[in-house]
């Protein structure tokens, strides 16, 4: 069996989906701490040619929290601005028609909780995008929450059952192949190949949303992408 465990994004770019979509099981890591500047809550999407930052407004949020404690401010007026940028941004792309109410779907979500915000949000791409994985919560798993690092990962490999443990490529330094093949779990990372695709007529911009892809490619042509990466 074949396990992934990675923090809730919003709205990620491809490779989490790749990474995802690879696995049996995949385990959504919502009982570490949350990262201020990373991108739980927020992403990017193509505006005028060039990245632009979208975020989640959220309350109190803390790199002393758990992600699974921080709450949404829930404001509405900041999502129908959200929407109105995205429809802006995007409203002359081939996959507008189809994308945009499922983009419409997740952001109008209402919801206290950022984990139960962001599990949504990933369920309903993986409904879009046809990804059939088993998703698992990690907060729901009867585990040793005293455990940091590699070894909290090891744990919950063990309690699963996992004979292969795939990680995205900017883990390699977090762990060993060694003591995961101790534990007779083979340990392989996921590197994504450069993937293009027709941004209207601008240069290319790389690594934007999940809702970047929606709105230029095909559902056919997505999931071929998730198919474009190298296991190391």
């Amino acid at each position: 069996m074949k396990l992934a465990i990675m923090q809730p994004y919003f709205l990620p770019y491809i490779g989490y989906w790749q990474l995802m979509n690879a696995v049996d099981k995949y385990v959504i890591y919502d009982d570490v701490n949350f990262m201020k500047r990373g991108w739980i809550n927020r992403n990017r999407i193509l505006m005028n040619g060039k990245a632009k930052i979208i975020n989640i407004q959220m309350y109190g949020a803390s790199q002393n929290k758990l992600i699974n404690e921080v709450e949404l401010l829930g404001d509405k007026k900041h999502n129908k601005k959200l929407l109105r940028t995205l429809e802006s941004c995007y409203k002359k792309a081939p996959y507008f028609s189809s994308a945009y109410p499922i983009v419409e779907k997740i952001i109008n979500k209402e919801e206290q909780k950022l984990i139960g915000y962001l599990e949504y949000s990933i369920k309903q791409i993986c409904e879009y995008l046809s990804i059939n994985t088993e998703l698992i919560v990690s907060s729901t798993i009867n585990k040793n929450n005293d455990l940091k690092g590699q070894d909290k990962i090891l744990e919950i490999c063990k309690i699963l059952g996992v004979d292969e443990y795939y990680n995205a490529i900017g883990g390699q330094e977090l762990y060993s192949y060694e003591d995961f093949e101790s534990q007779n779990i083979k340990l392989k990372f996921l590197k994504t190949e450069r993937i293009n695709y027709k941004q209207f007529n601008d240069e290319f911009v790389p690594n934007l949303s999940i809702i970047d892809l929606m709105m230029f490619n095909s559902k056919e042509d997505i999931k071929k992408m998730l198919e474009q990466y190298e296991l190391l």
